[in-house]
């Protein structure tokens, strides 16, 4: 048995796309592909907690002063109000898989410490 789930969107960014996979109560479920050479912005979140898988490429995650190296298969917790960012220095797009939990999952839920785009 198929099911189709009618939650599945995407959104462009200035550094790459995020798809939304599944979002439910409990969860919210992304794939986000960061261009070469771009980077998220240095963020925090009050609401939840958020569980990146990276699924291909490679990049370096900051979780609060902290700097990881990442690749295929590198797993990164960062969690509920944790500054963190990821970045993509490399020629080729990293892509990885988001898994947030907590109370709240909008976009509105992202406080913005340093943005590369002036976003607010």
């Amino acid at each position: 048995m198929s099911t189709q789930f009618s939650d599945h969107y995407s959104e462009s960014r200035p550094w790459g796309t995020f798809h939304v996979l599944q979002d439910e109560p409990h969860f919210k479920l992304k794939r986000i592909l960061v261009e070469p050479k771009q980077r998220l912005s240095l963020q925090k979140h009050h609401k939840r907690e958020e569980h990146w898988l990276v699924t291909k490429g490679q990049g370096i995650v900051t979780v609060d002063s902290q700097e990881h190296d990442v690749k295929t298969g590198t797993y990164i917790h960062i969690p509920q109000g944790a500054v963190h960012r990821i970045s993509n220095p490399f020629e080729e797009a990293v892509e990885f898989i988001e898994v947030q939990l907590g109370d709240y999952f909008g976009e509105d839920d992202i406080v913005r410490l340093e943005d590369d785009y002036n976003r607010a």
